[in-house]
């Protein structure tokens, strides 16, 4: 562990595959010690500590929380990606034909974030500077998936601005950030034996690492206290930062098509 003692460190939730796994890479790959969760996550080498863990489970979450502690004895980032994302989730039927189970991702995914930032948070203020990330889509302003999705990707837009003005006046901020179509292994997986449809698609999408490397310059980025409590695309995020995707592309913002993300609004109620 010595070797990792300066590093920073995140907590990456949702890491078993798709965009957790590869933010989770790409944070690895800029010199963070990763603990990675997920309920069937795996190591994944360079410093990654794999956490088997079902985000239902509040008391698993907090012992998360204790071992960072334990361990780590800072914690700097934390990445909220879990959720429950059903087989049936883009079948195009509107929601009473779809299975019910569908609505799990208000559980893990919306409640279960709001859970590991409540646990995180007296970690992340000991330390000079931390970050909360949430990762959405525009899905939380345009139909997308039925209604569960649109109001578990709402509700951690929302929990980005509201617990940003909880944390005023400290060094740690949030944000949400929207991804676009996601290069994952299931994506990828589709193409088998259609590489010209993938290499067509790949134009379009962005690798879950991207996200990874946005998400990293971000918690770098010495005026990031402007952006806290606000929801952003990672693409417009990657031209503020230099960054690109693999083959050098630039992914495009696709907030003329799909909208905009809502504005924070200055009034505070207590």
């Amino acid at each position: 562990m010595d070797e990792h003692i300066d590093a920073p460190v995140a907590v990456v939730t949702g890491a078993s595959r798709g965009a957790g796994r590869g933010i989770a890479r790409a944070l690895l790959d800029s010199g963070w010690r990763v603990y990675a969760t997920g309920r069937t996550v795996a190591d994944m080498g360079d410093g990654s500590v794999a956490v088997p863990l079902d985000h239902r489970d509040d008391a698993a979450v907090a012992a998360l929380f204790d071992r960072v502690e334990r361990e780590s004895s800072r914690l700097d980032l934390l990445v909220n990606n879990a959720a429950a994302v059903h087989d049936a989730l883009a079948d195009r039927e509107p929601f009473w034909r779809k299975p019910v189970e569908l609505g799990d991702v208000l559980d893990v995914g919306l409640r279960s974030s709001y859970v590991a930032s409540w646990y995180a948070a007296p970690l992340l203020l000991r330390g000079p500077r931390g970050l909360i990330v949430f990762t959405s889509s525009p899905g939380s302003v345009c139909y997308m998936h039925g209604p569960a999705y649109g109001a578990q990707k709402a509700g951690v837009d929302k929990m980005a601005a509201d617990m940003a003005v909880d944390f005023r006046g400290t060094p740690v901020h949030t944000v949400s950030v929207w991804m676009g179509i996601l290069l994952t292994e299931k994506l990828r997986g589709a193409f088998d034996g259609n590489p010209e449809g993938l290499a067509a698609m790949a134009q379009h999408a962005e690798t879950p690492e991207f996200t990874g490397r946005v998400i990293d310059a971000l918690y770098r980025d010495p005026a990031r206290e402007e952006l806290s409590g606000h929801t952003l695309i990672a693409a417009e995020l990657a031209v503020r930062y230099g960054i690109t995707d693999e083959g050098g592309r630039q992914p495009v913002s696709h907030r003329d098509m799909l909208g905009s993300p809502r504005t924070p609004s200055d009034v505070v109620v207590r």
